[in-house]
């Protein structure tokens, strides 16, 4: 298996992409890697290149590219030269945790869509209270939807939830401000019937509140609304664990009652940590694409490696494609 990845892109870079990488390499057998960025800058922590290779480029889409503009004219970027990697077939999947719109029009003008998909979805997995965790789409690639794009979010979460997260029958959700049948906007009212007539195992509406809950494996929503899900959750965990830790330095007693729960508290805050379930997928392509949260260390980009080994090796681009394809030949008949 061959996976390319943007070692410039994140806040890390290209420190995050090399260790990661190095030590995905050393876990999985038969796995090798393209590095692809500045090769000075990547030699420096690059201690053992065993099945790992290295693209030379200094060229770089940053956070404050307009990403349509910089894919189409940073051709020598990393993150483009890395699309080039899968669409000439000498990758099987790549990896970024760079620039999110450059990521998804790299996605789209290079590596191409699976025919079908109307519009990708980028899809992160989210931890549950039971850590079971739940996948959210679409967080982002395109913030207006028709309900026609959410049948197609569903398919896609669902067969990523069976596949790679070994759930049989995942539950399909689809997000409103209602549990109730007939609740919500006409987007969410059209959607919800479409979900009801297809062949995959939808419960019904869901509320925000109530997606820590594991009330459904897959949530279904707009680019737009999910965004604002996304960013509430992770600004919510941010700030209660820094108000826990305010709590714990006020005085000599909470100081000792923070020393005794230490790993109590760890445990606590790995079940929010996003690095433990890898990147987001965007799925619709025509090959996996996956993007690492910006802020990915180490560990987090390992997990996002380990994540698209399953994807690649669950052949997700593939079963997305017949199941989208046999879908169409229904509606034909």
């Amino acid at each position: 298996m061959k996976i390319a990845i943007d070692a410039m892109g994140g806040d890390h870079a290209p420190k995050a992409a090399v260790l990661g990488a190095m030590e995905a390499v050393s876990q999985i057998e038969a796995l090798e890697i393209t590095l692809i960025g500045d090769e000075e800058q990547i030699n420096q922590y690059l201690t053992n290149a065993t099945n790992i290779h290295v693209l030379h480029t200094k060229e770089v889409i940053t956070s404050e590219d307009e990403p349509v503009r910089a894919v189409r004219r940073k051709k020598n970027a990393s993150l483009v030269l890395m699309a080039h990697e899968v669409k000439e077939g000498n990758a099987d999947a790549c990896i970024s945790a760079g620039n999110t719109g450059a990521l998804m029009s790299a996605g789209l003008f290079v590596v191409g869509r699976i025919n079908g998909i109307d519009r990708p979805a980028l899809s992160p997995t989210l931890p549950t209270i039971d850590g079971q965790g739940f996948l959210l789409l679409d967080v982002g690639a395109n913030v207006d939807a028709k309900p026609n794009h959410l049948l197609q979010y569903a398919i896609m979460g669902s067969i990523y939830a069976e596949k790679v997260r070994g759930i049989k029958h995942p539950r399909i959700g689809l997000l409103n401000v209602g549990t109730e049948n007939g609740k919500g906007n006409d987007l969410t009212k059209r959607t919800f019937q479409l979900l009801q007539d297809a062949p995959l195992h939808f419960v019904g509406n869901v509320e925000a509140r109530d997606v820590l809950a594991n009330v459904a494996d897959v949530v279904v929503t707009d680019g737009f609304t999910g965004n604002i899900a996304l960013k509430t959750i992770e600004g919510t965990a941010e700030s209660m664990f820094s108000m826990i830790k305010d709590t714990f330095m006020t005085s000599t007693k909470t100081k000792i009652a923070a020393g005794l729960m230490k790993n109590d508290l760890k445990a606590l805050k790995g079940k929010l940590d996003y690095s433990e379930y890898g990147g987001a997928g965007l799925f619709g392509l025509a090959a996996p694409v996956v993007k690492a949260h910006g802020s990915s260390d180490q560990r987090a980009i390992l997990n996002a490696i380990k994540q698209t080994c399953h994807m690649v090796n669950n052949h997700i681009t593939d079963t997305i494609k017949q199941t989208v394809e046999t879908m169409e030949l229904d509606k034909e008949d």
